[in-house]
């Protein structure tokens, strides 16, 4: 599953979108150091229903932003991502999503 994928699904799960759910976690304090992963998993699985696949998807996007590392971009494996910016504005809007 590719990391947008991850996302994707979180919005089919908690019906927000990625961007939607991050400017919660911010307003509940969750994206501010020395915060860890723990707590953000802890809000998403009460909360919403997530496991923890899932959660460090969006913890990673909470705490370092939309970019994504280079290394599974455009490979042909299960992780392969189209870009290293990952989309959190719905799925339904999202220009590389495979139609």
């Amino acid at each position: 599953m590719s990391f947008q994928a991850y996302l994707d699904t979180i919005e089919d799960k908690s019906g927000l979108t990625p961007r939607q759910l991050v400017a919660i976690a911010s307003e509940r304090g969750l994206d501010a150091a020395p915060v860890k992963a723990g707590p953000i998993i802890d809000w998403l699985k009460d909360d919403y229903g997530l496991g923890r696949g899932h959660a460090m998807a969006l913890v990673h996007v909470i705490k370092n932003g939309a970019t994504i590392s280079e290394k599974h971009v455009g490979t042909d494996g299960a992780h392969s991502d189209e870009s290293s910016e990952l989309w959190l504005d719905g799925k339904a809007t999202n220009p590389l999503a495979k139609k």
